[in-house]
């Protein structure tokens, strides 16, 4: 879907690891914006997607080597506001007739304190209360003339022109990141921009609802979609989006793979049946995933069984709704951009076990992805706007291949049912203490190994579990939740004597990086 009802700003990525910090920013101002690689903005482009502003990224190189990253020179004419952050501010200045120097001594890395020169800046309005504002910088290279036409309204220890512009064209240069948190006053900076640049904050969640219903329905026609129904937020927000544009013409198949969570097959059946009335196809093919799997330790082999099983428990219960020439997805937004290489080249594999992948072309399929312009709190907001239960939507992410990757080790039937449960009392523990808001992701892995425990008078020789809780924004980092040693406590003793088979309980304390959220 291209959202050209409304205003638009396009940001020109050059590489920066937090490039899409701004795109969030922005939309949580209600303001609608893509992220678009440097090599892919032509003046031809320009002219189409005919922003109301621009937003230059930072990035990892040196606008003084050849060949460096550069925007089209066209830019500068557009007339539209535009603010350059860290690289963009350098590039904004070599582009300009400024002058941008190697470090020697001036390099920054982490916070910092600015502080504003004597002329007000409309900009920084709401900045500088206390006379400095803390901010995040990330820059080796400085600039060490400004480009004629600006002023500088801003400096650091180490960057003499941290905010400049030229308030005659609207062009505005930071050389830190408002985008991270590390800033703590960066979302009114952006406030600002958008205010200067004259948006009216027209994006919202009913709005979008009210465009995505009447392109799906543009698309669709007349013509049978068929969604796989994981029961996570993505692929529920987009069923009950489509159903709501075109009724019966969609069918859903929710397949119960044996590696769901206690009660989930049943609860997400009931929910769709229900509360929305829409054709659902439940494929119990537990049987086929765990004869498959069973004995199955290596964690790339387990997630290519399930992509290779799925995929064709899907085609074959596909087949009985005949005629379907669409597929729904629930892609978002962040896919989308990563799927586009910063480089150029080939993009990366995100996740291997992605259900649906390949079935478009298998099947002969069309895609329908309503939600691939959202971030996943927009997701969240826009299945508030359709009526998805609060405690539904809240919920936790849930990976494709479920449980087999928190079961390390061969999976047997018997561990699993033991994971089931485990991992339910520690959720139970969480939402009985008021936490399960707080906490971006939470589950129990089951360890593959067995250790001697005490149980009245008797020794125990069961399987030793590790509790995970992490706290995230978007998934890419995450650090362990500091939960109280009365909890872990309570929470250990609740799971070993209510779960047969556990005698020891530990907590996984790892952030991420160097870990991942999941344990395979």
């Amino acid at each position: 879907m291209n959202s050209t009802s409304h205003d638009r700003l396009l940001i020109i990525d050059f590489g920066s690891q937090v490039t899409q910090l701004i795109a969030r920013r922005l939309r949580e101002l209600n303001v609608y914006c893509e992220i678009h690689p440097y090599q892919n903005v032509t003046d031809a482009f320009l002219q189409s997607f005919a922003p109301k502003a621009v937003i230059f990224s930072g990035g990892p190189a040196s606008v003084i080597d050849d060949g460096s990253p550069r925007p089209p020179e066209s830019v500068f004419a557009l007339g539209v506001p535009i603010l350059g952050i860290c690289y963009g501010q350098q590039v904004m200045m070599e582009m300009l007739g400024g002058r941008v120097e190697r470090g020697h001594g001036t390099a920054e890395f982490g916070r910092a304190f600015v502080t504003p020169s004597t002329t007000a800046l409309p900009l920084l309005d709401g900045w500088f209360a206390n006379e400095k504002e803390q901010v995040w910088m990330s820059h080796g290279d400085h600039v060490s003339a400004i480009a004629p036409g600006f002023d500088v309204f801003g400096t650091s220890p180490n960057a003499p022109y941290a905010i400049t512009a030229d308030i005659s064209r609207n062009f505005y240069a930071v050389q830190f990141h408002p985008e991270v948190h590390h800033t703590p006053n960066g979302a009114k900076l952006y406030e600002n921009f958008i205010r200067l640049a004259g948006f009216g904050g027209d994006w919202t969640m009913g709005a979008y609802r009210e465009e995505a219903i009447r392109k799906i329905r543009e698309t669709v026609g007349d013509a049978k979609v068929i969604c796989g129904l994981s029961g996570g937020v993505d692929s529920s927000v987009a069923a009950v989006l489509i159903h709501e544009a075109i009724g019966d013409q969609l069918t859903c198949v929710f397949v119960n793979n044996g590696l769901l969570r206690k009660n989930e097959a049943e609860d997400v059946v009931k929910m769709f049946r229900d509360n929305y009335n829409m054709p659902l196809i439940y494929a119990d093919e537990q049987e086929l995933f765990l004869g498959e799997l069973d004995g199955q330790s290596d964690p790339e082999t387990k997630r290519k069984i399930i992509g290779r099983l799925f995929i064709d428990v899907f085609q074959k219960h596909a087949k009985e709704v005949g005629g379907a020439k669409f597929l729904a997805q629930g892609t978002l937004y962040p896919d989308v951009i990563e799927s586009v290489s910063f480089s150029g080249g080939p993009s990366v594999t995100i996740k291997s076990h992605h259900n649906v992948g390949g079935l478009p072309a298998k099947m002969g399929l069309k895609l329908v992805e309503p939600l691939r312009e959202l971030f996943k709190d927009e997701v969240r907001a826009l299945g508030r706007e359709l009526g998805l239960p609060a405690a539904f939507i809240a919920r936790h992410p849930f990976p494709g291949p479920g449980l087999a990757i928190r079961c390390p080790g061969e999976i047997t039937r018997a561990k699993l049912d033991i994971l089931r449960e485990a991992d339910a009392v520690y959720i139970d523990q969480i939402r009985k203490h008021g936490l399960y808001d707080e906490i971006w992701q939470a589950f129990v892995a089951i360890l593959p190994v067995r250790t001697v425990g005490v149980m009245g008078d008797g020794r125990t020789y069961d399987f030793a579990c590790a509790l995970r809780a992490v706290t995230s924004v978007d998934g890419m980092t995450a650090d362990y939740y500091p939960f109280t040693h009365e909890f872990l406590g309570e929470t250990a003793t609740r799971i070993i004597n209510e779960v047969a088979g556990i005698n020891r309980v530990t907590y996984d304390i790892t952030s991420k990086p160097p870990g991942t959220i999941e344990w395979e």
